[in-house]
């Protein structure tokens, strides 16, 4: 295993253990569903949520917790061999890194607790946007920077043919 790959993989179990020292912080510290105010914009608000993004399937009979799990950890796999396949490229591999540890985060949560903790609560006025945590944020963060930089390679390659 190349050094590389292990700083990648660095990356991602340092992002696994913010994310699972925070949920335990949440569930030591909060009340389920009770709002914590933290900023005039922000709560902390401990939720489950037994779905995917955005509650999509939370109202399920309870299939969705390994449904979820194994897809989880089927893009684990093939995140782990992407990063291997990609390791010249530095931009996408921390990209990669940091959506595998936010990836095992949640799989970790729906195998101890049979759904995903939640504890951040953004809001606006009375409008909330869907209560997430540490490895959502992180999982977002790499696939905003996957199309970041696919823009700029796009960009770049089409400047310099013209």
């Amino acid at each position: 295993m190349s050094l590389a790959y292990l700083r990648y993989l660095a990356i991602a179990l340092i992002t696994l253990l913010l994310d699972q020292l925070s949920k335990w912080s949440a569930l030591s510290n909060l009340q389920l569903g009770v709002p914590e105010p933290v900023l005039p914009f922000m709560n902390w608000l401990l939720l489950f949520n037994p779905g995917a993004a955005f509650s999509f399937l939370a109202e399920g009979s309870g299939w969705q917790r390994w449904f979820f799990t194994i897809i989880g950890l089927a893009a684990c796999v093939y995140i782990l061999w992407l990063l291997r396949k990609s390791l010249n490229d530095k931009m996408l591999c921390v990209s990669l890194s940091l959506i595998l540890g936010g990836a095992l985060g949640n799989v970790l949560d729906r195998v101890m607790y049979g759904a995903v903790v939640d504890f951040i609560d953004l809001y606006y006025s009375s409008w909330h946007w869907p209560a997430f945590n540490i490895a959502d944020s992180a999982i977002c963060i790499g696939a905003g920077l996957i199309i970041w930089g696919e823009l700029r390679k796009s960009f770049g390659k089409s400047a310099q043919s013209h």
